[in-house]
């Protein structure tokens, strides 16, 4: 038999925001599905005390032939609200979701977008005591993001709502989350600081890699279902003496092979360095460029050159970013692989670059104060 879930347990506090990682298969949307009260559990058993809200999949909970509006007024009623507690509601919730024009326009002419905009509006405004999230949020683009990020910290802390958020994004389970739990295999491998468990999940997920060679990233943990995808990626500075190794200060040439299935347009194309933790320290994005890359069916290969990385010795996460328009996620991979950063012998006899003097650099001027 496989289990999807096996021996998770753990315990979340009234106003608590935890967050909930791990590679896709780990186990998370099932987890989510128990608590929600959609799956069964085989053995075992969820208690949760209070009125639930979930936002799992885009389009849950909506009827496709009801409009915007007469779907929130169902999605309330589900939620065991009265008329009169919704349509005070109501203005807010259409407000943040910014589908005024066709609030009266039947769900199902909706894009992925408008959906999980008043899906989550819905979620969480109508004021349940325990908010679950989905990575159903990447459909929307990074401004609504941002706000839905806003909006949950807002619920946990002013409101004293718990909160439960699933994210491939690292960046944003530790700006949300004090507390994580990292699932493997349908297991939990680790809950704690959610610092100490995002170190853990990219310590595990990451694959070796050396400068110069090409890896294949065709196998990596990623989302968004685009036409267009990573499949393998080289690296190299322009140093012999570090073996190709980037170093502080120094360029950084990253060669990326596309696959794309149909002809598509890309809007930003980008390469990502975080630390071990999961802090985004650098994004080098060719959105920056003001211009758009088009793809015809087939394999593409693109040089990405960082002149001056100010980066620090030490090992780094890099991740990969293919977007369309309006920010739809064609393709990201979140922890490519580990580089790592190395220091370079100086020619002012004053030795290498401290290893430990943070992991940022800075140009800096001395100047005479007399």
């Amino acid at each position: 038999m496989f289990w999807a879930l096996r021996d998770v347990s753990f315990d979340v506090a009234v106003g608590e925001v935890i967050g909930i990682i791990g590679r896709n298969g780990a186990g998370k949307s099932t987890l989510l599905k128990i608590l929600s009260r959609i799956t069964e559990p085989t053995s075992g058993h969820a208690e949760i005390r209070g009125r639930v809200g979930s936002l799992l999949e885009v389009g849950t909970g909506f009827h496709p032939e009801l409009s915007g509006r007469e779907n929130v007024y169902m999605n309330g009623a589900v939620l065991g609200m009265r008329k009169s507690e919704i349509a005070r509601k109501f203005d807010e919730i259409v407000a943040f979701a910014d589908i005024g024009p066709f609030l009266d326009t039947a769900v199902k002419r909706y894009s992925s977008g408008m959906q999980v905009r008043l899906a989550f509006a819905v979620a969480a405004h109508l004021e349940p005591e325990v908010l679950i999230v989905d990575e159903v949020l990447a459909v929307g683009d990074a401004e609504f993001q941002k706000k839905c990020l806003g909006k949950m910290r807002d619920v946990s802390i002013g409101g004293g709502r718990t909160v439960l958020f699933v994210s491939h994004s690292m960046d944003a389970i530790q700006r949300l989350c004090a507390r994580s739990v990292l699932l493997e295999r349908g297991q939990a491998a680790a809950v704690g600081e959610t610092r100490t468990v995002v170190a853990e999940y990219l310590l595990r997920a990451q694959a070796p890699s050396a400068a110069g060679a090409w890896i294949d990233v065709s196998g990596a943990e990623r989302r968004g279902d685009g036409p267009a995808r990573v499949v393998a990626v080289q690296y190299r500075s322009d140093l012999d003496e570090t073996g190709g190794q980037p170093y502080p200060d120094g360029p950084l040439t990253v060669n990326v092979t596309v696959q794309a299935e149909t002809a598509c347009t890309v809007a930003s194309l980008a390469v990502t360095l975080y630390d071990v933790h999961g802090t985004k320290l650098v994004n080098a994005d060719t959105i920056s460029l003001g211009r758009t890359l088009r793809l015809e069916a087939g394999e593409h290969r693109f040089m990405l050159r960082i002149p001056q990385l100010h980066l620090n010795p030490g090992v780094y996460v890099l991740g990969l970013w293919i977007a369309g328009a309006m920010d739809t996620i064609l393709d990201y991979v979140p922890a490519a692989f580990e580089l790592e950063v190395v220091a370079q012998p100086r020619d002012h006899g004053l030795g290498r670059t401290p290893r430990y003097d943070g992991l940022v650099t800075c140009d800096l001027e001395l100047l005479d104060a007399d």
